[in-house]
Protein backbone atom coordinates (compact mmCIF):
# COMPACT_ATOMS: atom_id res chain seq x y z
CA UNK A 1 0.00 0.00 0.00
CA UNK A 2 3.03 2.33 0.97
CA UNK A 3 4.50 1.78 -2.31
CA UNK A 4 0.88 2.85 -4.52
CA UNK A 5 0.32 5.54 -2.06
CA UNK A 6 4.21 7.01 -2.85
CA UNK A 7 3.59 6.78 -6.55
CA UNK A 8 0.12 8.75 -6.50
CA UNK A 9 1.98 11.44 -4.17
CA UNK A 10 4.77 11.32 -7.08
CA UNK A 11 1.96 11.79 -10.12
CA UNK A 12 0.20 14.88 -7.56
CA UNK A 13 3.52 16.61 -7.23
CA UNK A 14 3.92 16.32 -10.60
CA UNK A 15 0.94 17.47 -11.90
CA UNK A 16 1.35 20.27 -9.32
CA UNK A 17 4.35 21.83 -11.38
CA UNK A 18 2.80 21.01 -14.29
CA UNK A 19 -0.32 23.40 -13.51
CA UNK A 20 2.02 25.87 -12.33
CA UNK A 21 4.14 25.96 -15.36
CA UNK A 22 1.24 26.03 -17.21
CA UNK A 23 0.00 29.40 -15.31
CA UNK A 24 3.12 31.04 -16.07
CA UNK A 25 3.75 29.86 -19.68
CA UNK A 26 -0.33 31.09 -20.12
CA UNK A 27 0.74 34.47 -18.78
CA UNK A 28 3.59 35.15 -20.59
CA UNK A 29 1.70 33.70 -24.10
CA UNK A 30 -1.32 36.15 -22.97
CA UNK A 31 0.93 39.32 -22.29
CA UNK A 32 3.31 39.36 -24.86
CA UNK A 33 1.13 39.93 -27.73
CA UNK A 34 -0.47 42.58 -25.70
CA UNK A 35 3.21 44.21 -25.50
CA UNK A 36 3.37 43.92 -29.48
CA UNK A 37 -0.01 46.28 -29.50
CA UNK A 38 1.30 48.80 -27.74
CA UNK A 39 5.24 48.25 -29.06
CA UNK A 40 3.14 48.91 -32.63
CA UNK A 41 2.07 52.06 -31.21
CA UNK A 42 5.53 53.61 -30.97
CA UNK A 43 7.97 55.01 -32.81
CA UNK A 44 11.08 52.87 -33.77
CA UNK A 45 14.28 54.41 -31.79
CA UNK A 46 12.40 56.01 -29.02
CA UNK A 47 12.61 55.98 -25.64
CA UNK A 48 9.45 53.90 -25.59
CA UNK A 49 10.01 51.62 -28.03
CA UNK A 50 13.27 50.28 -26.44
CA UNK A 51 11.09 50.04 -23.25
CA UNK A 52 8.98 47.55 -25.02
CA UNK A 53 11.72 45.80 -26.43
CA UNK A 54 13.39 45.38 -22.99
CA UNK A 55 9.90 44.13 -21.44
CA UNK A 56 9.32 41.90 -24.51
CA UNK A 57 12.97 40.26 -24.12
CA UNK A 58 13.01 39.63 -20.82
CA UNK A 59 9.19 38.21 -20.44
CA UNK A 60 10.52 35.61 -23.34
CA UNK A 61 14.09 34.53 -21.89
CA UNK A 62 13.08 34.78 -17.50
CA UNK A 63 9.63 33.54 -17.74
CA UNK A 64 8.33 31.90 -20.80
CA UNK A 65 11.32 29.83 -21.85
CA UNK A 66 11.14 28.23 -18.57
CA UNK A 67 7.66 27.45 -18.47
CA UNK A 68 7.45 26.23 -21.69
CA UNK A 69 10.40 24.38 -20.95
CA UNK A 70 8.97 22.91 -17.40
CA UNK A 71 5.70 22.57 -18.94
CA UNK A 72 7.08 20.12 -21.77
CA UNK A 73 8.84 18.29 -19.46
CA UNK A 74 6.05 17.42 -16.72
CA UNK A 75 3.52 17.27 -19.08
CA UNK A 76 5.59 14.49 -20.85
CA UNK A 77 6.38 12.69 -17.26
CA UNK A 78 2.83 12.68 -16.78
CA UNK A 79 1.73 11.36 -19.69
CA UNK A 80 3.98 8.51 -19.03
CA UNK A 81 2.99 7.47 -15.70
CA UNK A 82 0.62 4.72 -14.96
CA UNK A 83 -1.79 7.10 -13.09
CA UNK A 84 -2.55 8.73 -16.18
CA UNK A 85 -2.77 5.81 -18.91
CA UNK A 86 -2.92 9.02 -21.62
CA UNK A 87 -1.60 7.35 -24.43
CA UNK A 88 -4.83 5.38 -24.74
CA UNK A 89 -7.11 7.88 -24.58
CA UNK A 90 -8.25 10.07 -27.90
CA UNK A 91 -8.44 13.03 -26.03
CA UNK A 92 -4.83 12.92 -25.02
CA UNK A 93 -3.92 12.82 -28.31
CA UNK A 94 -6.26 16.27 -29.19
CA UNK A 95 -4.86 17.64 -26.42
CA UNK A 96 -1.32 16.92 -27.54
CA UNK A 97 -1.44 17.95 -30.62
CA UNK A 98 -2.88 21.72 -29.59
CA UNK A 99 -0.11 21.80 -27.13
CA UNK A 100 2.05 21.53 -30.36
CA UNK A 101 0.35 24.00 -31.91
CA UNK A 102 0.81 26.51 -29.02
CA UNK A 103 4.28 25.70 -28.77
CA UNK A 104 4.53 26.75 -32.69
CA UNK A 105 2.51 29.97 -31.69
CA UNK A 106 5.02 30.45 -28.74
CA UNK A 107 7.96 30.08 -31.46
CA UNK A 108 6.11 32.99 -33.70
CA UNK A 109 6.37 34.95 -30.67
CA UNK A 110 9.66 34.62 -29.98
CA UNK A 111 10.41 35.27 -33.85
CA UNK A 112 8.28 38.33 -33.02
CA UNK A 113 10.06 39.58 -30.33
CA UNK A 114 13.51 39.83 -32.57
CA UNK A 115 11.82 41.51 -35.20
CA UNK A 116 10.63 43.96 -33.13
CA UNK A 117 14.16 43.77 -31.46
CA UNK A 118 15.76 44.48 -34.68
CA UNK A 119 12.92 47.45 -35.81
CA UNK A 120 11.69 45.41 -38.24
CA UNK A 121 8.36 44.94 -37.92
CA UNK A 122 5.99 45.78 -40.94
CA UNK A 123 3.11 44.21 -38.99
CA UNK A 124 0.20 46.69 -37.85
CA UNK A 125 -1.61 46.78 -34.86
CA UNK A 126 -4.93 44.76 -35.50
CA UNK A 127 -2.68 41.92 -37.07
CA UNK A 128 -1.53 41.42 -33.23
CA UNK A 129 -4.81 41.94 -31.78
CA UNK A 130 -5.64 39.05 -33.63
CA UNK A 131 -2.96 36.70 -32.66
CA UNK A 132 -3.78 37.59 -28.79
CA UNK A 133 -6.90 35.50 -28.84
CA UNK A 134 -4.85 32.58 -30.62
CA UNK A 135 -3.45 31.48 -27.32
CA UNK A 136 -6.87 31.89 -25.79
CA UNK A 137 -9.00 29.73 -27.83
CA UNK A 138 -6.12 27.08 -27.88
CA UNK A 139 -6.07 27.82 -24.00
CA UNK A 140 -9.96 26.72 -23.98
CA UNK A 141 -9.83 23.98 -26.26
CA UNK A 142 -6.74 22.16 -23.95
CA UNK A 143 -8.38 22.55 -20.99
CA UNK A 144 -11.96 21.24 -22.09
CA UNK A 145 -9.75 18.26 -22.99
CA UNK A 146 -7.90 17.84 -20.23
CA UNK A 147 -10.69 18.20 -17.76
CA UNK A 148 -14.01 16.63 -19.54
CA UNK A 149 -11.89 13.86 -21.56
CA UNK A 150 -14.73 14.31 -24.11
CA UNK A 151 -13.91 11.20 -25.74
Amino acid sequence: MTAIWQSYQFYLWVKAFHVIAIIAWMAGMLYLPRLFVYHCETAPGSAESERFKVMEGKLLRMIMRPAILAVWVLGLMLSFLPETDAWHHGWFHAKFALVILMSAVHGLYTYWVRLFADDANTRPVRFYRLWNEVPTILMIAIVILAVVKPF
